[in-house]
Order: structure tokens, then C-alpha cells, then sequence
């Protein structure tokens, strides 16, 4: 375990709150909006925002690890939704490093996220951590420029910059769409998603992330690198909704609906986007990252579906 002391944004969120329970709490400092009462860890309550000032909070730490971001949201209606992502995740990102740089700290981990490179992977290969920026939309285009400046900032301070860009996270406590998933076939409900096996979907579950993020606390190897992550076990939609039964013990009621319906139906009602995400593939390439740290995903996909179904249906 390092002994490295840590100063942790987005600690109550589902992947801060995973890693709290792993870090020893008096080498960690926590920064956000809730109080947390957690036994011998600091806390220092705010807002990541372009003017925040951190003051003393980065007393003897070594490594930020910034997991605290404006998430991305589906159906967002501000009246300029890059405007009010760039303020969080771009501008208060790089106030929070800059003023770390400031402080001395050593080693900046910065949780992105794979819609940097883009939505979509379907006829062409998996994304790497190599290939230029791409995004799609006002949350991956924060999350890029943050990047950037990140990196640009790295190169003139010397702090060291970590980056990992993960897809889809789920494990026990998972919301939005992979938790209504699970409800609906633990309840169920037939679906018709027999026939679309022949995509091919990342996801990384939350146990996964989190023990990467512990190894890049550390590993040499990791400065100033961008590192994709996943289970390292890529699946289809037939196929991740057919576990999901099994880690439920529901028989897999899903039905053989063509691919072409789907299809068409995004034509008719201009849902293209939404119905790629159902049927098309978005793979992501960690060779890099399981060469460079000499990792592997500890956990399998089956475990945290199993943990992401206990919480699922309540």
C-alpha cells in the first residue's frame, strides 16, 4: 500500500467512494461538496470551480487524484451546455493543478473519459490511447482540453500527469441506464436484444478502475502517460444482457429482434445516435496500459455485475 499522501476530489461519487475504501484514510485528504465522515482522513469542503482557492489543503501531499467532474448528461438543455462543462471540467480542472503544481505536489491522476476519443468504434478499430482527440460532444470536448492543458501544464512545472480515459463504469450502485437495464431483466421483462451479438462493447467495472488508479499512485512508469482501461473483456449487447440474467438467476427472456429494426427505427425518428449505442461498438484498446504498468484487471466482468445487481432492484 503507498504511503504516499493523497489529497482525493469526488470522493462521495461511485468511484471516489470505492477508492476511499481502499487508501489507508490518514494518507488522504478529501475536497468536495458533501461532508464525509470517514475515521482519521481529512476533510475540506468546496466546489471545483474556476476560482477556488485551496489554501493550505495541499499540505505535505504528494498526489491529487481529480475524479470530481460535471458528469455528462443526455439530455441537457442549459443554454450552453459546453459553457457550464468547460467550467468544471476544463477551467476548474486546471485551476485545481495549477495551484497543486504551486504547492509542490508531485503527481496529478486525472479521471477522464473515453468520449475523448469518440462515441463510436463500429468499421474501424478499437480506440488506443494514441489516437488524436476526437470528441463528439461538450462533455468529451472538456474533458479533451482539459487533457491538454494538463499535459501542457506538466511540461512546464514538472508535475507529473496521469490520465485514464475509461467507457461505461457499473458495479454495485450504478445508476442511469445500466441500472434500468438490470431492473428491467430482473423483473422480467422480455427484451429484444437477442439478435444484436455481433457488436462489441468496453465497459470496466468500478473494482477494475479503482485498482488502476492505485497502481498509477505509484508506478513510475505512469507520468505524463494516457491510459485507456477496461474489464479486457469486450461484449455484445445479447451477450451483457444475458448476464446480467444469469447474475440474477432470471432466465434470459430476451427476444431475436434484427438488427435492421433497430436501424431503421433511429432513421425514422432521428435517434441514429442513441440506437448505435444499442447496436453498434465502442472498443477500447489497453495493450498500452497493460504493458506500460505491467497490470491486468484483477476482477471479472461476472463479479461486478453480480455486485452491480444487488443494489439494482432496490
Amino acid at each position: 500500500m503507498s504511503d504516499r499522501r493523497t489529497f482525493i476530489t469526488g470522493g462521495s461519487g461511485f468511484v471516489g467512494t470505492i477508492l476511499l475504501s481502499v487508501l489507508p484514510a490518514n494518507r488522504i485528504c478529501i475536497f468536495g461538496r458533501r461532508d464525509l465522515v470517514i475515521p482519521n482522513a481529512n476533510f475540506v469542503k468546496g466546489e471545483i470551480q474556476p476560482d477556488t482557492q485551496y489554501l493550505t489543503a495541499f499540505n505535505n501531499v504528494d498526489v491529487v487524484i481529480h475524479l470530481a467532474a460535471r458528469v455528462h448528461i443526455m439530455n441537457d438543455f442549459t443554454s450552453n451546455p459546453l459553457a457550464e462543462f468547460r467550467a468544471v471540467n476544463t477551467e476548474g480542472t486546471l485551476n485545481l493543478a495549477r495551484q497543486a503544481a504551486e504547492a509542490g505536489v508531485k503527481r496529478f491522476i486525472f479521471l477522464s473519459s473515453i468520449k475523448v476519443n469518440g462515441e463510436s468504434t463500429s468499421g474501424r478499430q478499437p480506440f488506443s490511447a494514441f489516437d488524436v482527440r476526437s470528441p463528439e460532444d461538450a462533455y468529451g470536448q472538456s474533458k479533451s482540453e482539459a487533457e491538454e492543458q494538463l499535459l501542457a501544464l506538466g511540461k512546464e512545472t514538472g508535475m507529473e500527469i496521469v490520465i485514464i480515459r475509461p467507457p461505461l463504469v457499473y458495479g454495485e450502485g450504478v445508476k442511469a441506464n445500466f441500472a434500468s437495464l438490470m431492473r428491467l431483466v430482473g423483473k422480467g421483462f422480455p427484451l429484444p436484444f437477442r439478435a444484436i451479438n455481433q457488436n462489441k462493447r468496453s465497459l470496466v467495472s468500478v473494482y477494475n478502475l479503482v485498482d488502476l488508479i492505485k497502481v498509477c499512485i505509484d508506478h513510475p512508469k505512469a507520468a505524463n502517460q494516457v491510459f485507456l482501461v477496461s474489464d479486457d473483456d469486450d461484449m455484445s449487447t445479447s451477450r451483457m444482457v444475458a448476464l446480467m440474467a444469469k447474475v440474477q438467476g432470471k432466465a434470459n427472456l430476451s427476444l431475436p429482434v434484427p438488427v435492421w429494426c433497430f436501424k431503421l427505427a433511429g432513421k425514422l425518428f432521428k435517434k441514429e445516435a442513441v440506437v448505435d449505442r444499442l447496436v453498434g461498438s465502442l472498443q477500447l484498446d489497453i495493450e498500452h496500459t497493460k504493458k506500460t504498468l505491467d497490470w491486468v484487471p484483477p476482477y471479472t466482468v461476472e463479479h461486478g455485475f453480480k455486485l452491480a445487481a444487488k443494489k439494482a432492484l432496490k
